[in-house]
């Protein structure tokens, strides 16, 4: 028969020490007071979260109407280059960053003892939920985070009740650019009962479209962006192509609100809506 042997007395101190530190309440910890956003996606959620004084500085594009839906708000913050020192400067206790944020500024900011949490984009709405709710427990405003998932929530319910229309996209860029699979645009493409004809041809994240496919795929609606750069720019020769001119003559143009599609948030899904509403009026192709 197999002997037990019974703990030593002289551990029992030890193990009741042990138990009494596992019971003991762990302190929260203080909500960070000075927070800074090095990214135009981070600043937009922290704009949208944050209590009153805590965010001091977002980055220069959360002022760039071509980038940021929040240009406004965005004024009443400091702003930062996403450079190491003059963030530094700045004393923050936490600095919000996305995984394509400067390296070298992360990595220094973290060298000095600098609290970094980086984000990465969005790719689905289920990250756009994910990114919400972690900024919300980083700056200690659960309550308002779970008040924009189900702001988000109710909006894509909106968009799900409408039957989808089943026409086809092409999101086509500068230099002939699309955005397949896994990417944000193509998740606002779905919810707007839409097909994605990038993603139909195969191509995952960002590619290019040579505008011969593009014409071959007969797409019914065109989508597209940034068209005029003010001054002539071989990136936007495919917009002027005679070819490109005739298929859009024979589909549905449609101008995205860009800024909606760049982040995650629940204005993303504006372009949806904006998307919804030019299928449902678009008709027949000629």
């Amino acid at each position: 028969m197999k002997r037990t042997h019974p703990i030593r007395a002289g551990r029992l101190p030890a193990l009741f020490a042990a138990c009494l530190w596992l019971a003991m309440p762990v302190p929260a910890q203080a909500a960070p007071a000075r927070v800074v956003s090095i990214n135009v996606c981070t600043d937009q959620l922290a704009m949208l979260i944050a209590g009153e004084g805590q965010l001091h500085a977002v980055s220069a594009l959360a002022r760039d109407p071509n980038s940021s839906t929040m240009t406004t708000q965005a004024q009443a913050y400091a702003v930062n280059h996403a450079l190491a020192e003059e963030i530094f400067l700045m004393k923050p206790d936490l600095v919000l960053a996305g995984t394509f944020s400067s390296r070298a500024t992360v990595g220094l900011l973290r060298t000095l003892g600098i609290t970094v949490e980086e984000f990465a984009p969005a790719r689905s709405f289920d990250d756009v939920r994910e990114n919400i709710l972690r900024v919300g427990a980083l700056l200690d405003r659960q309550g308002r985070a779970a008040a924009l998932v189900a702001e988000l929530d109710a909006g894509l319910a909106a968009l799900a009740a409408e039957p989808p229309s089943g026409r086809k996209i092409a999101l086509y860029d500068a230099n002939s650019y699309t955005t397949g699979k896994g990417t944000l645009a193509n998740e606002i493409f779905h919810a707007a009962g839409l097909v994605n004809v990038a993603e139909e041809m195969g191509i995952t994240g960002s590619g290019r479209v040579p505008l011969e496919m593009l014409i071959v795929a007969r797409p019914d609606m065109v989508a597209t962006s940034f068209r005029d750069y003010g001054a002539p720019a071989l990136a936007q020769e495919n917009f002027v192509h005679p070819a490109f001119a005739a298929l859009e003559a024979q589909s549905q143009p449609v101008a995205v609100p860009v800024p909606n599609m760049i982040c995650g948030a629940p204005f993303t899904l504006e372009a949806a809506f904006v998307l919804q509403r030019a299928a449902a009026q678009g008709g027949e192709r000629p």
